[in-house]
């Protein structure tokens, strides 16, 4: 039976599984740096005798083909990036990087399509199709490794009909995953503003255009754009992050500097959002008596789980990890560049447990105590496997 083959080859392959992982957590690299990772990747590959071909220069996407291989055509994706984070976390494969970090595990994503690979590659007279193995490259920085791969035709020669994802849930337990149909994670923009006046004596704010008085109105007014504008029922945040301005006590700067994110559920208010923003901004800074200079990065779309594809999946989950395992995951406006591909064809991006409150393993990611349950690979990897080869959009 071909659920029991995979569990049983996933556990017999993880402590070497978890040896890859120790080795990519040692030897992270930024957003499009991902050159000695790539060919490690490909190495493995290799030793696997499964064609790959490189894209987006870091990016790796190899196939496997099962029986009748142009039946049926799924897409699994992994993303390689680390992060500029220094690791404080006191273990044997500590990052060797200074100031670099797998602080969102995608060391864990690829260990685990790198595991599923190999299960896939065995068993690949008991399935049907091809499976299209996707190694992504930043994921973390605009514009997307997605989007550049897109570009390059990721999607066709083989068409997927479906690709599937998986993230590090450290707030999930080891063991289980969670599964959600529909919007999943937010959209994000980045927000640059800067406010120009010719400034002045502190003592004289009545000869120049005050930028710290400007920036600090529109930092509060900004948010009558989600308050007032936004349908209640839509989730979206907007926040300032960064004012810049001024550097001694007695004199009005003439510039100030503003970041931020906005973040949104829904493509259609997310543009109109950037209009008001525009609008509201401008018009406030130059009734002030201020120039203004804005620009919206515009950055990750929504991600959103096709609900059929989500349906299949989630079932095939359960029948393969037992009910119990599967829960219902919750909204996040977080974004993942994931959304690009969702936009392309149908997409389902799901969670792997990776916590364990007894252990103390419960930092969150992006922080520099993030680790992960190993206990999580086996069941990461045979996840990844069992649904490449089984989920089917005939079904629909």
């Amino acid at each position: 039976m071909l659920k029991g083959k995979i569990q049983e080859l996933a556990k017999e392959y993880s402590k070497e599984l978890i040896d890859i992982r120790h080795h990519l957590h040692a030897n992270p690299e930024l957003s499009y740096q991902e050159f000695k990772t790539s060919a490690f990747v490909q190495e493995h590959l290799r030793q696997l005798g499964i064609p790959y071909e490189i894209k987006a220069t870091t990016g790796v996407v190899g196939l496997i083909e099962g029986r009748n291989p142009g039946n049926r055509v799924i897409a699994l994706r992994a993303d390689m990036d680390a992060l500029p984070i220094r690791e404080e976390n006191d273990i044997p494969y500590k990052s060797k990087v200074d100031g670099v970090m797998h602080a969102c595990g995608h060391d864990v994503h690829t260990t685990c399509l790198l595991g599923a690979a190999r299960i896939l590659s065995e068993l690949k007279d008991e399935w049907e199709g091809s499976v299209k193995l996707i190694f992504q490259p930043g994921e973390e920085k605009n514009p997307g490794g997605a989007s550049l791969l897109i570009k390059e035709g990721v999607l066709e020669n083989p068409k997927p009909a479906a690709i599937i994802g998986l993230h590090v849930h450290p707030q999930l337990a080891v063991g289980k995953f969670s599964f959600r149909g529909g919007k999943i994670m937010a959209s994000a923009d980045e927000i640059y503003i800067t406010i120009k006046s010719r400034g002045g004596h502190a003592a004289a704010p009545q000869q120049t255009a005050d930028t710290i008085l400007i920036a600090s109105q529109l930092v509060v007014a900004l948010q009558q754009v989600i308050s007032r504008n936004r349908n209640p029922f839509s989730p979206s945040v907007l926040s300032i992050t960064s004012f810049q301005g001024g550097y001694t006590t007695n004199v009005i700067p003439s510039e100030v500097k503003l970041m931020g994110t906005f973040r949104a559920m829904d493509e259609q208010w997310r543009f109109e959002a950037h209009r008001l923003i525009r609008k509201l901004a401008s018009e406030l800074v130059q009734g002030m008596g201020a120039e203004i200079e804005l620009h919206i990065d515009v950055g990750y779309p929504t991600v959103y789980n096709n609900e059929a594809l989500y349906s299949i999946a989630r079932s095939a989950a359960e029948g393969y990890a037992g009910l119990d395992k599967i829960e219902e995951s919750e909204l996040r406006m977080g974004a993942e560049d994931f959304g690009y591909y969702s936009q392309q064809i149908p997409g389902c991006f799901f969670r792997l447990g990776t916590g364990n409150e007894a252990a103390g393993i419960t930092s969150g990611v992006h922080t520099p105590t993030f680790n992960i349950d190993e206990n999580a690979i086996e069941p990461g990897a045979g996840m990844m496997a069992w649904l490449g080869a089984t989920v089917d959009m005939k079904q629909v």
